[in-house]
C-alpha cells in the first residue's frame, strides 16, 4: 500500500470505488458482481511488494491477505452498526450475516471454508492473527492519513471548509472508538475513554435523522461515493429489481463462462 502510495495520493478515488464494490457484492446484481470481482483481482495484483518489516514479499492477491481484508471489513461494518445504529442482530440475522459473509468471500481469493460463521469464530481469529501483526512507520501514517476523513470529501468552498473540518473530527473520533487498545497502540492513535463515549451519542443521532429519509442519504453518498449512488438508489428508494432470481457466485460464473478469482490470480502471477 504505501509502496503504490496510490492510497495517499488518490484517496478520494480509492475511497470511492471500494465502496462502490461492497455495494455492488450486496445489492448489484450478478453478472456486476463477477465483473467487480475480477476487477479487483486486476487491481491486487499491481500491489505487490516487500514488507519493511519481515522483508518477506507481499501481494494483495494472497488468499492469507485477503481473508484478512475480507474478514476485518465484514466486522467492522457489523460493530459500527451496532454501536451507532439500531444496537445488535438477532441471532438469526447475526447468523445469516455471516453466512453472507462467506458467500461474499467467494468473490474474493480467500477460501470460504476458512470465514467463521460465529462472533465467537471471528474473535477466535484475530486472536491466532494478532500475534502476527505489526505496525511499521510506514502502516502508522498511512493510518494517520486515512484517519482524515478529508480524504473523502471533493473540492470544497471556503465557506463550507469549518464545517467538514467539525465532520472530519467527529468521523475520525467515531472511527478510533470502534478499534480496540491493543489495534490503537499498534497504529500509534490515543484517544481518551471519554471521546469514546461522548461520540457514540453523536454518532446515534446523526445516523438516526439519516435514516429519516432515504434522500438525505442518497446526497450524502453523491458527497463522498458517488460511484456507488447508482448501486444502492433502487435499495434506498424501493424500486422493485428486474428479476427476483438471486444466484451465488459459482452459479453466475457457471453462467456468464467466467473463471474463479484463485484462476484469474494464478494466470495473472504467470504472466507477470
Amino acid at each position: 500500500m504505501d509502496q503504490s502510495n496510490k492510497v495517499r495520493y488518490q484517496p478520494r478515488v480509492r475511497y470511492d470505488r471500494t465502496l462502490r464494490y461492497f455495494a455492488t457484492v450486496a445489492f448489484g446484481d450478478a453478472r456486476s458482481a463477477i465483473r467487480a470481482s475480477e476487477v479487483l483481482v486486476k487491481v491486487h495484483a499491481k500491489a505487490v511488494g516487500t514488507e519493511p518489516i519481515s522483508g518477506r514479499r507481499y501481494d494483495a492477491n494472497d488468499p492469507d491477505s485477503q481473508l484478512w481484508i475480507h474478514l476485518t471489513a465484514w466486522h467492522s461494518i457489523l460493530y459500527a452498526y451496532e454501536r451507532y445504529g439500531p444496537g445488535r442482530l438477532s441471532e438469526a440475522d447475526e447468523r445469516r450475516y455471516w453466512e453472507d459473509c462467506a458467500v461474499a468471500a467467494e468473490l474474493q481469493t480467500c477460501d470460504p471454508a476458512a470465514v467463521p460463521r460465529t462472533r465467537e469464530g471471528i474473535r477466535a481469529y484475530f486472536e491466532d492473527v494478532r500475534p502476527r501483526l505489526a505496525g511499521s512507520e510506514a502502516a502508522q501514517a498511512m493510518m494517520e492519513h486515512l484517519l482524515n476523513a478529508k480524504v473523502m470529501f471533493p473540492p470544497l468552498p471556503r465557506v463550507a471548509r469549518p464545517g467538514a473540518w467539525v465532520v472530519n473530527r467527529a468521523l475520525r473520533a467515531a472511527t478510533i472508538a470502534t478499534m480496540p487498545r491493543w489495534m490503537r497502540r499498534l497504529a500509534g492513535i490515543r484517544q481518551s475513554a471519554a471521546v469514546d463515549a461522548a461520540i457514540v451519542p453523536l454518532m446515534k443521532a446523526h445516523f438516526r435523522v439519516a435514516a429519516m429519509n432515504p434522500r438525505w442519504q442518497l446526497a450524502a453518498l453523491r458527497l463522498i461515493s458517488p460511484l456507488t449512488v447508482p448501486v444502492v438508489r433502487p435499495v434506498l428508494l424501493g424500486t422493485p429489481p428486474e428479476s427476483e432470481e438471486t444466484m451465488t457466485p459459482a452459479q453466475a460464473r457457471a453462467r456468464y463462462g467466467t473463471g474463479t478469482p484463485v484462476e484469474l490470480y494464478e494466470r495473472l502471477r504467470t504472466a507477470a
